[in-house]
Protein backbone atom coordinates (compact mmCIF):
# COMPACT_ATOMS: atom_id res chain seq x y z
CA UNK A 1 0.00 0.00 0.00
CA UNK A 2 1.17 3.50 -0.70
CA UNK A 3 -0.38 5.96 1.77
CA UNK A 4 -3.63 7.46 3.01
CA UNK A 5 -3.93 9.36 -0.27
CA UNK A 6 -4.76 6.09 -1.96
CA UNK A 7 -8.00 6.07 -0.02
CA UNK A 8 -9.09 9.46 -1.31
CA UNK A 9 -7.82 8.87 -4.83
CA UNK A 10 -9.64 5.62 -5.35
CA UNK A 11 -12.88 6.93 -3.88
CA UNK A 12 -13.26 9.31 -6.80
CA UNK A 13 -13.32 6.49 -9.34
CA UNK A 14 -15.10 4.59 -11.11
CA UNK A 15 -18.79 3.97 -11.63
CA UNK A 16 -18.37 4.37 -15.28
CA UNK A 17 -18.37 2.88 -18.75
CA UNK A 18 -16.61 3.15 -22.05
CA UNK A 19 -17.78 2.58 -25.60
CA UNK A 20 -15.17 0.12 -26.74
CA UNK A 21 -16.71 -3.17 -27.81
CA UNK A 22 -14.33 -6.10 -27.88
CA UNK A 23 -15.10 -9.81 -27.89
CA UNK A 24 -13.41 -11.64 -25.01
CA UNK A 25 -10.74 -14.09 -26.04
CA UNK A 26 -10.10 -15.56 -22.63
CA UNK A 27 -7.10 -17.78 -22.11
CA UNK A 28 -7.48 -20.08 -19.10
CA UNK A 29 -4.52 -20.03 -16.74
CA UNK A 30 -3.59 -21.95 -13.62
CA UNK A 31 -0.72 -19.89 -12.21
CA UNK A 32 -1.26 -17.17 -9.63
CA UNK A 33 0.81 -14.26 -8.31
CA UNK A 34 0.95 -12.71 -4.85
CA UNK A 35 2.56 -9.98 -2.77
CA UNK A 36 4.73 -11.37 0.00
CA UNK A 37 5.11 -8.77 2.72
CA UNK A 38 7.47 -9.45 5.61
CA UNK A 39 6.46 -6.81 8.18
CA UNK A 40 5.32 -9.22 10.85
CA UNK A 41 6.29 -9.51 14.51
CA UNK A 42 6.94 -13.21 13.88
CA UNK A 43 7.48 -13.63 10.13
CA UNK A 44 6.56 -17.03 8.79
CA UNK A 45 9.88 -18.72 7.91
CA UNK A 46 10.88 -18.31 4.29
CA UNK A 47 11.01 -21.96 3.34
CA UNK A 48 7.55 -22.56 4.78
CA UNK A 49 6.22 -19.53 2.92
CA UNK A 50 7.70 -20.72 -0.37
CA UNK A 51 6.11 -24.12 0.13
CA UNK A 52 2.80 -22.38 0.85
CA UNK A 53 3.10 -20.50 -2.45
CA UNK A 54 3.91 -23.62 -4.42
CA UNK A 55 1.24 -25.77 -2.76
CA UNK A 56 -1.38 -23.22 -3.84
CA UNK A 57 -0.18 -22.73 -7.40
CA UNK A 58 1.48 -19.31 -7.03
CA UNK A 59 4.33 -19.10 -9.54
CA UNK A 60 5.01 -15.36 -9.24
CA UNK A 61 5.70 -13.26 -6.17
CA UNK A 62 6.40 -9.60 -5.48
CA UNK A 63 8.66 -8.43 -2.66
CA UNK A 64 8.51 -4.80 -1.57
CA UNK A 65 12.21 -4.80 -0.79
CA UNK A 66 15.15 -7.10 -1.27
CA UNK A 67 14.54 -9.11 1.89
CA UNK A 68 17.51 -11.51 2.17
CA UNK A 69 15.75 -14.43 3.94
CA UNK A 70 12.83 -14.30 1.51
CA UNK A 71 15.09 -14.11 -1.54
CA UNK A 72 17.28 -16.97 -0.37
CA UNK A 73 14.20 -19.10 0.28
CA UNK A 74 12.99 -18.42 -3.26
CA UNK A 75 16.18 -19.82 -4.77
CA UNK A 76 15.59 -22.75 -7.15
CA UNK A 77 11.88 -22.69 -6.25
CA UNK A 78 10.53 -22.22 -9.76
CA UNK A 79 8.81 -19.01 -8.61
CA UNK A 80 9.37 -15.83 -10.61
CA UNK A 81 10.23 -12.80 -8.49
CA UNK A 82 9.61 -9.06 -8.68
CA UNK A 83 11.89 -7.32 -6.19
CA UNK A 84 11.29 -3.77 -5.02
CA UNK A 85 13.63 -0.81 -4.69
CA UNK A 86 12.09 1.36 -1.93
CA UNK A 87 11.17 5.01 -2.39
CA UNK A 88 13.86 6.20 0.01
CA UNK A 89 16.51 4.85 -2.38
CA UNK A 90 15.15 6.63 -5.46
CA UNK A 91 17.19 9.77 -4.82
CA UNK A 92 20.59 8.07 -4.37
CA UNK A 93 20.02 5.69 -7.30
CA UNK A 94 18.84 8.53 -9.54
CA UNK A 95 21.88 10.61 -8.69
CA UNK A 96 24.50 7.94 -9.31
CA UNK A 97 24.84 5.18 -11.88
CA UNK A 98 27.37 3.59 -9.53
CA UNK A 99 24.76 3.48 -6.76
CA UNK A 100 22.37 1.75 -9.15
CA UNK A 101 25.06 -0.74 -10.14
CA UNK A 102 25.84 -1.53 -6.51
CA UNK A 103 22.17 -2.02 -5.70
CA UNK A 104 21.71 -4.36 -8.66
CA UNK A 105 24.85 -6.26 -7.72
CA UNK A 106 23.82 -6.75 -4.10
CA UNK A 107 20.10 -7.31 -4.57
CA UNK A 108 19.69 -8.86 -8.01
CA UNK A 109 22.89 -10.31 -9.49
CA UNK A 110 23.97 -12.02 -6.27
CA UNK A 111 20.66 -13.78 -5.76
CA UNK A 112 20.39 -14.79 -9.40
CA UNK A 113 23.90 -16.25 -9.63
CA UNK A 114 24.57 -17.47 -6.10
CA UNK A 115 21.13 -18.62 -4.97
CA UNK A 116 19.35 -19.35 -8.24
CA UNK A 117 16.52 -16.85 -7.68
CA UNK A 118 14.44 -16.31 -10.81
CA UNK A 119 14.18 -12.51 -10.64
CA UNK A 120 12.17 -11.13 -13.56
CA UNK A 121 11.41 -7.54 -12.55
CA UNK A 122 12.80 -4.72 -10.47
CA UNK A 123 10.01 -2.51 -9.15
CA UNK A 124 11.59 0.92 -8.93
CA UNK A 125 9.78 2.75 -6.14
CA UNK A 126 6.29 2.10 -4.85
CA UNK A 127 3.51 4.52 -5.87
CA UNK A 128 6.04 7.39 -6.08
CA UNK A 129 3.59 9.84 -7.70
CA UNK A 130 0.96 9.78 -4.97
CA UNK A 131 -0.57 13.21 -4.47
CA UNK A 132 0.15 13.01 -0.74
CA UNK A 133 3.89 12.93 -1.47
CA UNK A 134 3.53 16.41 -2.99
CA UNK A 135 6.05 15.72 -5.73
CA UNK A 136 8.75 14.41 -3.39
CA UNK A 137 9.79 11.55 -5.67
CA UNK A 138 8.78 12.89 -9.06
CA UNK A 139 12.16 14.23 -10.13
CA UNK A 140 14.03 11.10 -9.07
CA UNK A 141 11.79 8.33 -10.39
CA UNK A 142 12.57 8.34 -14.11
CA UNK A 143 16.35 8.85 -13.66
CA UNK A 144 16.32 6.01 -11.13
CA UNK A 145 14.52 3.76 -13.61
CA UNK A 146 17.03 4.68 -16.31
CA UNK A 147 20.02 3.98 -14.05
CA UNK A 148 18.62 0.65 -12.85
CA UNK A 149 18.00 -0.36 -16.46
CA UNK A 150 21.59 0.57 -17.38
CA UNK A 151 22.87 -1.36 -14.37
CA UNK A 152 20.91 -4.46 -15.35
CA UNK A 153 22.32 -4.30 -18.87
CA UNK A 154 25.85 -3.88 -17.54
CA UNK A 155 25.35 -6.87 -15.24
CA UNK A 156 24.31 -8.99 -18.22
CA UNK A 157 20.73 -9.23 -16.97
CA UNK A 158 19.06 -6.91 -19.46
CA UNK A 159 17.21 -9.73 -21.22
CA UNK A 160 16.09 -11.58 -18.09
CA UNK A 161 15.24 -8.76 -15.67
CA UNK A 162 13.06 -5.81 -16.64
CA UNK A 163 12.14 -2.59 -14.91
CA UNK A 164 8.71 -1.42 -13.83
CA UNK A 165 7.19 1.21 -11.55
CA UNK A 166 4.17 0.29 -9.39
CA UNK A 167 1.75 3.22 -9.51
CA UNK A 168 -1.39 4.12 -7.64
CA UNK A 169 -4.61 4.74 -9.56
CA UNK A 170 -4.45 8.44 -8.73
CA UNK A 171 -2.02 8.95 -11.62
CA UNK A 172 -4.95 8.94 -14.06
CA UNK A 173 -8.47 10.32 -14.13
CA UNK A 174 -11.60 10.75 -16.20
CA UNK A 175 -13.17 14.19 -16.03
CA UNK A 176 -16.55 13.07 -17.39
CA UNK A 177 -16.57 9.73 -15.59
CA UNK A 178 -16.08 7.54 -18.65
CA UNK A 179 -13.04 5.24 -18.99
CA UNK A 180 -12.82 6.19 -22.65
CA UNK A 181 -12.03 9.74 -21.51
CA UNK A 182 -9.19 8.59 -19.30
CA UNK A 183 -6.00 10.63 -19.19
CA UNK A 184 -3.03 11.12 -16.92
CA UNK A 185 -3.22 13.62 -14.09
CA UNK A 186 -2.37 17.03 -15.58
CA UNK A 187 0.45 17.79 -13.14
CA UNK A 188 2.35 14.63 -14.13
CA UNK A 189 1.14 14.05 -17.68
CA UNK A 190 4.49 14.77 -19.30
CA UNK A 191 6.34 12.71 -16.71
CA UNK A 192 3.99 9.76 -17.18
CA UNK A 193 4.39 9.84 -20.95
CA UNK A 194 8.19 9.93 -20.65
CA UNK A 195 8.25 7.15 -18.06
CA UNK A 196 5.96 4.81 -19.98
CA UNK A 197 7.80 5.51 -23.23
CA UNK A 198 11.08 4.51 -21.59
CA UNK A 199 9.55 1.32 -20.19
CA UNK A 200 8.06 0.46 -23.55
CA UNK A 201 11.31 1.08 -25.42
CA UNK A 202 13.29 -1.08 -22.99
CA UNK A 203 11.04 -4.10 -22.65
CA UNK A 204 9.58 -3.04 -19.32
CA UNK A 205 6.00 -3.17 -18.09
CA UNK A 206 3.72 -0.76 -16.27
CA UNK A 207 2.34 -1.83 -12.90
CA UNK A 208 -0.87 -0.44 -11.43
CA UNK A 209 -2.39 -0.96 -7.98
CA UNK A 210 -6.20 -1.07 -7.84
CA UNK A 211 -8.17 -1.30 -4.60
CA UNK A 212 -11.98 -1.47 -4.82
CA UNK A 213 -12.09 -1.84 -1.03
CA UNK A 214 -10.49 1.58 -0.60
CA UNK A 215 -13.14 3.17 -2.78
CA UNK A 216 -15.74 1.77 -0.42
CA UNK A 217 -13.72 2.70 2.68
CA UNK A 218 -13.25 6.32 1.65
CA UNK A 219 -16.73 7.02 0.29
CA UNK A 220 -19.77 5.92 2.33
CA UNK A 221 -21.96 6.48 -0.73
CA UNK A 222 -19.96 4.17 -2.97
CA UNK A 223 -22.25 1.36 -4.18
CA UNK A 224 -21.05 -1.75 -2.41
CA UNK A 225 -22.03 -4.33 -5.04
CA UNK A 226 -20.08 -2.36 -7.68
CA UNK A 227 -16.89 -3.04 -5.70
CA UNK A 228 -17.25 -6.78 -6.34
CA UNK A 229 -17.06 -8.92 -9.46
CA UNK A 230 -20.58 -9.99 -10.44
CA UNK A 231 -21.34 -13.66 -10.00
CA UNK A 232 -22.05 -15.59 -13.22
CA UNK A 233 -25.67 -15.09 -14.23
CA UNK A 234 -26.28 -12.43 -11.57
CA UNK A 235 -28.00 -9.18 -12.44
CA UNK A 236 -25.51 -6.34 -12.91
CA UNK A 237 -25.05 -3.76 -10.21
CA UNK A 238 -27.47 -0.84 -10.35
CA UNK A 239 -24.37 1.35 -10.40
CA UNK A 240 -23.28 -0.21 -13.71
CA UNK A 241 -23.03 2.34 -16.51
CA UNK A 242 -23.76 1.73 -20.14
CA UNK A 243 -21.38 3.63 -22.39
CA UNK A 244 -21.88 2.83 -26.01
CA UNK A 245 -22.04 -0.93 -26.37
CA UNK A 246 -20.02 -1.68 -23.21
CA UNK A 247 -21.54 -2.19 -19.78
CA UNK A 248 -19.09 -1.84 -16.90
CA UNK A 249 -20.43 -3.92 -14.05
CA UNK A 250 -17.58 -3.52 -11.54
CA UNK A 251 -15.06 -0.94 -10.43
CA UNK A 252 -12.00 -2.99 -11.39
CA UNK A 253 -12.81 -3.09 -15.10
CA UNK A 254 -13.71 0.60 -15.19
CA UNK A 255 -10.57 1.59 -13.30
CA UNK A 256 -8.22 -0.56 -15.37
CA UNK A 257 -9.70 0.56 -18.67
CA UNK A 258 -9.42 4.22 -17.70
CA UNK A 259 -5.67 3.68 -17.53
CA UNK A 260 -5.65 1.81 -20.84
CA UNK A 261 -7.53 4.68 -22.49
CA UNK A 262 -5.00 7.16 -21.11
CA UNK A 263 -2.15 5.11 -22.52
CA UNK A 264 -3.81 4.82 -25.92
CA UNK A 265 -4.45 8.54 -26.00
CA UNK A 266 -0.70 9.15 -25.89
CA UNK A 267 0.28 6.40 -28.34
CA UNK A 268 1.42 4.06 -25.58
CA UNK A 269 -1.22 1.37 -25.91
CA UNK A 270 1.34 -1.35 -26.60
CA UNK A 271 2.79 -1.29 -23.06
CA UNK A 272 1.94 -4.40 -21.01
CA UNK A 273 0.06 -3.42 -17.85
CA UNK A 274 0.07 -5.75 -14.86
CA UNK A 275 -1.88 -5.38 -11.63
CA UNK A 276 0.62 -5.07 -8.81
CA UNK A 277 -1.79 -5.04 -5.88
CA UNK A 278 -5.45 -5.92 -5.47
CA UNK A 279 -7.31 -7.63 -2.65
CA UNK A 280 -9.67 -7.26 0.30
CA UNK A 281 -8.86 -7.18 4.04
CA UNK A 282 -10.61 -9.29 6.67
CA UNK A 283 -10.47 -7.05 9.72
CA UNK A 284 -10.00 -3.50 10.96
CA UNK A 285 -13.14 -1.95 9.42
CA UNK A 286 -16.86 -2.65 9.19
CA UNK A 287 -16.48 -3.69 5.54
CA UNK A 288 -13.27 -5.61 6.16
CA UNK A 289 -14.50 -9.06 7.11
CA UNK A 290 -14.16 -12.68 6.06
CA UNK A 291 -17.41 -12.74 4.07
CA UNK A 292 -16.53 -9.73 1.91
CA UNK A 293 -12.91 -10.83 1.44
CA UNK A 294 -14.00 -14.30 0.37
CA UNK A 295 -16.55 -12.85 -2.05
CA UNK A 296 -14.08 -10.45 -3.63
CA UNK A 297 -11.07 -12.75 -3.83
CA UNK A 298 -13.09 -15.70 -5.13
CA UNK A 299 -14.40 -13.47 -7.90
CA UNK A 300 -10.87 -12.27 -8.58
CA UNK A 301 -9.39 -15.78 -8.69
CA UNK A 302 -12.20 -16.96 -10.94
CA UNK A 303 -11.34 -14.16 -13.37
CA UNK A 304 -7.62 -14.95 -13.20
CA UNK A 305 -8.11 -18.68 -13.75
CA UNK A 306 -10.51 -18.03 -16.65
CA UNK A 307 -8.09 -15.52 -18.16
CA UNK A 308 -10.90 -12.98 -18.45
CA UNK A 309 -9.65 -9.42 -18.70
CA UNK A 310 -11.38 -6.07 -19.20
CA UNK A 311 -13.24 -4.77 -22.27
CA UNK A 312 -10.13 -2.96 -23.55
CA UNK A 313 -7.71 -5.72 -22.60
CA UNK A 314 -9.67 -8.98 -22.97
CA UNK A 315 -6.84 -11.18 -21.71
CA UNK A 316 -6.30 -11.01 -17.97
CA UNK A 317 -2.87 -9.58 -17.14
CA UNK A 318 -0.60 -10.85 -14.41
CA UNK A 319 -2.40 -10.00 -11.15
CA UNK A 320 -0.49 -9.93 -7.86
CA UNK A 321 -2.98 -10.56 -5.09
CA UNK A 322 -2.53 -8.39 -2.04
CA UNK A 323 -1.60 -10.13 0.02
CA UNK A 324 -0.37 -13.61 0.72
CA UNK A 325 -0.08 -13.17 4.51
CA UNK A 326 -1.25 -10.77 7.19
CA UNK A 327 1.44 -8.42 8.49
CA UNK A 328 0.86 -7.51 12.13
CA UNK A 329 3.72 -5.04 12.29
CA UNK A 330 2.74 -2.75 9.39
CA UNK A 331 1.90 0.91 9.80
CA UNK A 332 -1.80 1.53 10.35
CA UNK A 333 -1.74 5.11 9.07
CA UNK A 334 -4.11 4.24 6.18
CA UNK A 335 -6.41 2.36 8.60
CA UNK A 336 -6.49 -0.58 11.00
CA UNK A 337 -7.31 -2.88 8.08
CA UNK A 338 -3.75 -2.46 6.81
CA UNK A 339 -2.55 -5.44 8.86
CA UNK A 340 -5.25 -7.80 7.57
CA UNK A 341 -4.96 -8.05 3.77
CA UNK A 342 -3.69 -11.63 3.73
CA UNK A 343 -5.50 -14.50 2.09
CA UNK A 344 -3.76 -16.40 4.88
CA UNK A 345 -3.23 -15.43 8.50
CA UNK A 346 0.31 -14.51 9.47
CA UNK A 347 0.89 -18.12 10.57
CA UNK A 348 -0.09 -19.44 7.13
CA UNK A 349 -3.50 -20.79 8.17
CA UNK A 350 -6.32 -20.17 5.69
CA UNK A 351 -8.85 -17.52 6.68
CA UNK A 352 -11.66 -18.80 4.47
CA UNK A 353 -12.23 -21.34 1.69
CA UNK A 354 -11.19 -20.41 -1.84
CA UNK A 355 -11.38 -22.41 -5.05
CA UNK A 356 -8.39 -22.23 -7.33
CA UNK A 357 -7.80 -23.82 -10.74
CA UNK A 358 -9.92 -26.91 -11.42
CA UNK A 359 -11.87 -26.26 -8.21
CA UNK A 360 -8.84 -27.08 -6.07
CA UNK A 361 -9.14 -25.60 -2.55
CA UNK A 362 -6.41 -23.51 -1.00
CA UNK A 363 -4.29 -25.34 1.54
CA UNK A 364 -2.61 -23.96 4.68
CA UNK A 365 1.08 -23.79 5.42
CA UNK A 366 2.78 -27.02 6.44
CA UNK A 367 5.43 -27.50 9.10
CA UNK A 368 4.29 -24.59 11.30
CA UNK A 369 4.76 -25.07 15.03
CA UNK A 370 3.39 -22.97 17.82
CA UNK A 371 4.21 -21.82 21.32
CA UNK A 372 2.50 -23.53 24.25
CA UNK A 373 -1.31 -23.45 24.38
CA UNK A 374 -1.54 -20.72 26.96
CA UNK A 375 -2.97 -17.24 27.00
CA UNK A 376 -2.51 -14.14 29.15
CA UNK A 377 -5.78 -12.64 30.44
CA UNK A 378 -7.07 -10.25 33.06
CA UNK A 379 -7.23 -11.92 36.46
CA UNK A 380 -10.77 -13.01 37.39
CA UNK A 381 -10.59 -11.00 40.62
CA UNK A 382 -9.18 -7.87 38.93
CA UNK A 383 -11.42 -5.03 37.86
CA UNK A 384 -11.25 -3.69 34.28
CA UNK A 385 -11.81 -0.23 35.82
CA UNK A 386 -8.60 -0.41 37.87
CA UNK A 387 -6.74 2.90 37.29
CA UNK A 388 -3.62 1.02 36.18
CA UNK A 389 -5.44 -0.81 33.39
CA UNK A 390 -5.44 2.04 30.87
CA UNK A 391 -1.67 2.48 30.87
CA UNK A 392 -1.09 -1.26 30.72
CA UNK A 393 -3.39 -1.73 27.73
CA UNK A 394 -1.89 1.23 25.87
CA UNK A 395 1.57 -0.17 26.37
CA UNK A 396 0.58 -3.70 25.39
CA UNK A 397 -0.94 -2.44 22.15
CA UNK A 398 2.09 -0.27 21.40
CA UNK A 399 4.21 -3.40 21.10
CA UNK A 400 1.62 -5.74 19.59
CA UNK A 401 -1.34 -5.68 17.23
CA UNK A 402 -4.68 -4.62 18.73
CA UNK A 403 -6.33 -3.52 15.48
CA UNK A 404 -8.99 -6.23 15.79
CA UNK A 405 -10.47 -4.39 18.78
CA UNK A 406 -11.81 -1.46 16.74
CA UNK A 407 -15.50 -0.82 16.05
CA UNK A 408 -16.85 -3.18 13.43
CA UNK A 409 -13.80 -5.44 13.72
CA UNK A 410 -13.69 -9.12 14.67
CA UNK A 411 -13.13 -8.35 18.36
CA UNK A 412 -15.18 -5.15 18.44
CA UNK A 413 -17.97 -6.75 20.49
CA UNK A 414 -15.87 -7.77 23.47
CA UNK A 415 -16.77 -6.31 26.84
CA UNK A 416 -14.29 -4.30 28.91
CA UNK A 417 -12.78 -7.40 30.49
CA UNK A 418 -12.43 -9.06 27.11
CA UNK A 419 -10.71 -5.98 25.64
CA UNK A 420 -8.12 -5.94 28.39
CA UNK A 421 -7.50 -9.67 28.11
CA UNK A 422 -7.08 -9.44 24.35
CA UNK A 423 -4.49 -6.67 24.67
CA UNK A 424 -2.60 -8.56 27.39
CA UNK A 425 -2.52 -11.73 25.30
CA UNK A 426 -1.34 -9.95 22.17
CA UNK A 427 1.63 -8.58 24.12
CA UNK A 428 2.28 -11.96 25.75
CA UNK A 429 2.38 -13.75 22.40
CA UNK A 430 4.45 -11.03 20.72
CA UNK A 431 6.93 -11.36 23.60
CA UNK A 432 7.29 -15.07 22.79
CA UNK A 433 5.44 -15.97 26.02
CA UNK A 434 8.57 -14.95 27.89
CA UNK A 435 8.66 -15.20 31.66
CA UNK A 436 7.37 -11.96 33.12
CA UNK A 437 5.52 -10.86 29.98
CA UNK A 438 2.18 -11.74 31.61
CA UNK A 439 2.74 -9.78 34.78
CA UNK A 440 1.13 -6.36 34.44
CA UNK A 441 1.59 -5.78 38.18
CA UNK A 442 -0.48 -8.83 39.14
CA UNK A 443 -3.50 -7.75 37.09
CA UNK A 444 -3.04 -10.66 34.68
CA UNK A 445 -2.82 -14.40 34.81
CA UNK A 446 -1.84 -17.21 32.42
CA UNK A 447 -4.64 -19.60 31.49
CA UNK A 448 -4.76 -22.81 29.46
CA UNK A 449 -8.43 -22.26 28.58
CA UNK A 450 -8.87 -20.61 25.20
CA UNK A 451 -10.55 -17.22 25.83
CA UNK A 452 -11.62 -16.76 22.17
CA UNK A 453 -15.19 -15.53 21.76
CA UNK A 454 -17.33 -15.64 18.63
CA UNK A 455 -15.40 -14.04 15.77
CA UNK A 456 -12.63 -12.88 18.11
CA UNK A 457 -9.65 -15.20 18.05
CA UNK A 458 -7.10 -15.06 20.85
CA UNK A 459 -4.11 -16.35 18.96
CA UNK A 460 -1.12 -18.45 19.90
CA UNK A 461 2.09 -17.16 18.32
CA UNK A 462 4.19 -19.34 16.04
CA UNK A 463 7.42 -20.68 17.49
CA UNK A 464 10.14 -19.62 15.10
CA UNK A 465 12.70 -21.68 17.01
CA UNK A 466 10.97 -25.01 16.38
CA UNK A 467 10.20 -25.04 12.68
CA UNK A 468 11.34 -27.61 10.20
CA UNK A 469 13.71 -25.12 8.64
CA UNK A 470 16.22 -25.59 5.88
CA UNK A 471 18.46 -22.84 7.15
CA UNK A 472 17.22 -20.34 4.58
CA UNK A 473 14.95 -18.33 6.84
CA UNK A 474 15.85 -15.45 9.11
CA UNK A 475 12.50 -15.56 10.92
CA UNK A 476 14.04 -17.04 14.02
CA UNK A 477 16.65 -14.29 14.23
CA UNK A 478 14.00 -11.61 13.66
CA UNK A 479 11.83 -13.11 16.39
CA UNK A 480 14.70 -13.19 18.84
CA UNK A 481 15.52 -9.56 18.14
CA UNK A 482 11.90 -8.51 18.60
CA UNK A 483 11.66 -10.46 21.86
CA UNK A 484 14.66 -8.53 23.15
CA UNK A 485 12.95 -5.24 22.32
CA UNK A 486 9.76 -6.35 24.06
CA UNK A 487 11.62 -7.56 27.11
CA UNK A 488 13.35 -4.22 27.52
CA UNK A 489 10.09 -2.41 26.97
CA UNK A 490 8.25 -4.56 29.49
CA UNK A 491 10.87 -3.84 32.11
CA UNK A 492 10.29 -0.15 31.48
CA UNK A 493 6.54 -0.66 31.76
CA UNK A 494 6.84 -2.26 35.19
CA UNK A 495 8.98 0.55 36.55
CA UNK A 496 7.30 3.50 34.82
CA UNK A 497 3.59 2.73 34.60
CA UNK A 498 3.10 1.01 37.89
Amino acid sequence: MGSCAALRALAVLWWVAAAYPVVFRARPVEALAANWGTRAIRPLPGDITVRLLRDNGFDKVKLFEADPPALRALGHSGIQVMVGLPNDLLGPVAASVNAAEQWVLQNVSTYVSKYGVDIRYVAVGNEPFLKSYKGKFEAATLPAVQNVQAALVKAGLGRQVHVTVPLNADVYESLDGRPSSGDFRPDIQGLMVSLVRFLLDNGGVLTINIYPFLSLYADPNFPMDYAFFPAPGAAPSQASVQDGSVLYTNVFDANYDTLIAALEKHGLGAIPVIVGEIGWPTDGDKNANVANAQRFNQGLFDRIVAGKGSPRRPQMPDVYVFALLDEDNKSVDPGNFERHWGVFNSDGSAKYPLRLANGRPIVPAKGVRYLSKQWCVLRPDASPTDPAITGAVEYACQYSDCTSLGPGSSCGNLDARGNVSYAFNQFFQAANQMKGSCNFNNLSVITTTDPSQGTCRFKIQIDTGKHELTGKSGAGRAAAAWSTVLAAGFAGLVTAVW
